[in-house]
C-alpha cells in the first residue's frame, strides 16, 4: 500500500491517511464569524487525514485581513462547532491554525478598538486589501509593550481553549509567513533592545512563551507549529543567520514537546528555496511528527515519505480545487485547476463549487 494513503498516528490521534489539507486563507467569514458555507467547504475535503484550518485570530487585534475568522467570541466558537461537527463524522481530524497578523494589517479591517501591533514600529512593505477602501499600504504597527506581549500570550492560550471547546483536535501556531510570531523571530522586523530583541534567544522568547502557554492550556499532544525558514512572504527578507536561528528553534520546540512541526517551503511560488540541510536538521533534532509542505504532488510526497524525510505531507492548492483529492490521486484521475480570481472573494463561487468525480 502507498504510504501516502496509509493510516498513521499524530500524538494520540489516528489519521486515516498522511495527507494534510494545508491552511488556506479564503476570506469567507463574514463579520469574522465562521458560517454554514465554510462548514460545507471543509466537509467536502474531509477525506484528508488532517485538516488545518485557515488562519484564525485569537484576538481582535490579529484580524489583519478582511473576512478572516476569529476564535475569541461565543458566536465564533459556535460557528466553528458546526464545522467540526460536519467534518469529524467524515473521517478527518482538525487542527485550528491560530494566526495573529501583527503588522500585516490595516485599521479598516479591525473591529472598533482593534490595534495594529508588532514587535517594533516597522511597517511591512506592500499593501493590504480592505473591503471599505480597496488596497491600502500596510499600517505602521505600534511597538508592543511588555503588557501587550503578556496580553497576546494570554489571548493565544484562551484561543486554544476556545478551539477545543469548538470541537477541534488541536491547534497549529502560525509562526510562519510574516505574521506576528515570525515578526518577533526575524531581526528585520524585530528591532527591540529589551529581552525580546537582539539575540535569537531573545527574538524567539515570545514564540516560546506563546507555545508554552498554549500547551499549558490544552496539552502538548494538541499543539503544533508552522515555521517558514527562508520564507520571504510579507516582507521577510533573507538574513545571514537564518539557518542558525532556525536550528536553535528546532531544539527549543523539541524540548517543549510539540506534537508536530510544519515546515513550509514557498519556493514553488517564487520564494527562496528552503535548503535541504535545514529540513534535515528539523528531521534529526525534532523527535515528533514532521510535516512538510510546498508544491508537492502525490509522487513527490510518496518519495519523501518513503525516504523518511517527513511523516505527513500538506497540500494547499490541490485541496482547494479538488474536494475529492484523495480519490483523484488514488484513481489517477485528472485534477481541477484552481481559479485564482476567486481565492479570496466572498461567496460560493470558486469555494464550494469545484466539481467532484461523482458529480
Amino acid at each position: 500500500m502507498s504510504l501516502l494513503f496509509s493510516k498513521t498516528t499524530l500524538g494520540a490521534l489516528t489519521l486515516q491517511n498522511r495527507l494534510v489539507m494545508a491552511p488556506l486563507t479564503r476570506n469567507r467569514a463574514i463579520g469574522n464569524v465562521p458560517n454554514e458555507l465554510m462548514a460545507q467547504y471543509y466537509a467536502q475535503r474531509a477525506s484528508a487525514g488532517l485538516i488545518v484550518t485557515e488562519g484564525t485570530s485569537p484576538s481582535p487585534n490579529g484580524l489583519g485581513y478582511p473576512r478572516i475568522p476569529g476564535i475569541f467570541t461565543e458566536a465564533q466558537i459556535a460557528g466553528w462547532r458546526q464545522i467540526t461537527d460536519a467534518v469529524h463524522p467524515l473521517g478527518a481530524k482538525m487542527f485550528m491554525q491560530l494566526m495573529h497578523c501583527g503588522r500585516i494589517a490595516h485599521p479598516l479591517n479591525l473591529p472598533p478598538g482593534g490595534r495594529v501591533l508588532g514587535p517594533s514600529a516597522v511597517a511591512a512593505a506592500g499593501e493590504m486589501y480592505t473591503d471599505a477602501e480597496g488596497l491600502k499600504p500596510n499600517a505602521m504597527p505600534t511597538a508592543m509593550s511588555e503588557v501587550d506581549s503578556r496580553t497576546a500570550v494570554a489571548e493565544f492560550a484562551q484561543g486554544a481553549k476556545n478551539a477545543v471547546a469548538a470541537g477541534f483536535d488541536g491547534v497549529e501556531l502560525h509562526g510562519a509567513n510574516g505574521y506576528l510570531l515570525e515578526q518577533f523571530i526575524r531581526p528585520t522586523s524585530n528591532l527591540r533592545t529589551d529581552r525580546y530583541g537582539g539575540t535569537i534567544e531573545n527574538r524567539a522568547r515570545f514564540v516560546l512563551e506563546v507555545t508554552r502557554a498554549v500547551i499549558g492550556a490544552i496539552g502538548k499532544d494538541k499543539v503544533g507549529i508552522r515555521l517558514s525558514p527562508f520564507g520571504a512572504f510579507n516582507d521577510m527578507p533573507a538574513y545571514p543567520t537564518t539557518e542558525a536561528d532556525y536550528t536553535y528553534l528546532a531544539g527549543e520546540v523539541n524540548a517543549i514537546g510539540l506534537v508536530y512541526v510544519h515546515l513550509v517551503d514557498h519556493s514553488s511560488m517564487g520564494a527562496p528555496p528552503v535548503p535541504e540541510s535545514i529540513k534535515a536538521t528539523f528531521r534529526s533534532v525534532f523527535k515528533r511528527t514532521l510535516i512538510l509542505s510546498g508544491g508537492y504532488n502525490a509522487v513527490r510526497a510518496e518519495s519523501d515519505l518513503e525516504a523518511g524525510r517527513c511523516d505527513l505531507v500538506a497540500f494547499g492548492r490541490p485541496f482547494l480545487a479538488n474536494p475529492d483529492l484523495v480519490t483523484r490521486w488514488k484513481t489517477g484521475a485528472a485534477l481541477n485547476v484552481p481559479d485564482m480570481s476567486t481565492f479570496y472573494t466572498p461567496g460560493a463561487k470558486g469555494y464550494t463549487d469545484y466539481p467532484t468525480l461523482a458529480a
